[in-house]
């Protein structure tokens, strides 16, 4: 059986990929680009596999357990900034793709969070690998997930193929959820505030994460709406010492969005804050839609920048005093 059949709620990536494999037209490189947690360094393996086992059910285990030569995964690093090192790119990765394929009839190498491992802004490791992208060996194939491919190399983006991934639906994040043990009251509301992502809702699904996350958001709301400068310096603070800083910014960035449709008028049953239902229209009754919108905006830029290692405490006074000058 094909590993690719195993992946779900990305059909169209899978009908790509499977038809790609199936008329031998594998690409040299993709980007797989989608929000994290739905999967796609998953379907990465999952191809791999396809094309590298062939059926094979012995060298289909050695995959899976990250021992075969010829499907290899480079993660970022684990501190720091996490960009992969150009010296560790140029020593120990590409030298690799000179001599593969080693057992099997093609070789992988998957890059997960490759926006992380070669970001734009530090593109010596960026140009190392574009080099190798631009002079592929035959039958050598590249895979980079990204969550946000605009940081990568407009140039690295142009040599890949594009296979996009979308978020999970609620009945795949709830098998998911109860796989994991999740008990049965967290989940409707992890999955509600999880924007289709499984690595969101396991994380909301914690011990009182989405009541005390949505008390924080709500906390933040009044602050932006009411509160003196000296109060969001001391508020913009008090985040920047959450070890679940950006798990709650992102909630907020839900909030946000919630707010905007509710403002337009909207049914509020498949919102985020669905069982805020009361609050969210009072409190878009004083918020416009283009406000909220953009209070959505300002936030993912602040999430952006602090993932490109900006100082926590700069980013979060910039942001609160920027959510409160939109009204």
């Amino acid at each position: 059986m094909s590993a690719l059949r195993s992946v779900r709620a990305q059909d169209g990536a899978v009908r790509a990929l499977l038809r790609a494999r199936e008329h031998g037209r594998v690409a040299s490189a993709y980007v797989f680009d989608g929000p994290s947690g739905v999967g796609k360094e998953r379907t990465a393996l999952a191809f791999a596999t396809d094309v590298v086992a062939a059926g094979d059910a012995h060298i289909a285990e050695r995959i899976e357990s990250g021992s075969h030569p010829d499907v290899r995964v480079f993660r970022p690093r684990d501190e720091g900034k996490r960009n992969i090192q150009v010296e560790v790119l140029r020593t120990e990765i590409l030298p690799l793709a000179q001599f593969a394929p080693f057992e099997a009839a093609s070789t992988f190498f998957i890059f997960p969070e490759a926006d992380v491992s070669f970001p734009v802004f530090q593109p010596e490791a960026a140009n190392a690998l574009l080099k190798t992208l631009e002079e592929p060996r035959p039958n050598v194939h590249f895979i980079l997930t990204s969550e946000r491919p605009d940081s990568l190399l407009p140039t690295i983006r142009s040599r890949c193929q594009r296979v996009r991934f979308g978020r999970l639906p609620n009945a795949v994040l709830r098998d998911i959820l109860r796989s994991e043990g999740v008990p049965e009251d967290s989940i409707a509301p992890a999955i509600a505030l999880s924007a289709g992502r499984a690595d969101l809702a396991l994380a909301l699904a914690s011990d009182g994460a989405v009541d005390a996350l949505t008390d924080l958001v709500m906390s933040v709301d009044d602050a932006v709406r009411g509160s003196g400068p000296g109060a969001l310096v001391e508020l913009a603070e008090q985040l920047a010492r959450r070890d679940n800083l950006e798990l709650a910014l992102l909630t907020l960035q839900t909030f946000y969005r919630d707010l905007a449709v509710t403002s337009l008028g909207l049914p509020a049953e498949d919102l985020g804050f669905s069982a805020r239902g009361q609050e969210l229209q009072e409190r878009a009754a004083s918020t416009s839609s283009s406000a909220a919108a953009a209070r959505v905006s300002l936030i993912h830029d602040c999430v952006r920048s602090m993932q490109r290692n900006a100082n926590r405490q700069v980013a979060l006074d910039s942001l609160l005093f920027g959510l409160r000058n939109l009204r």
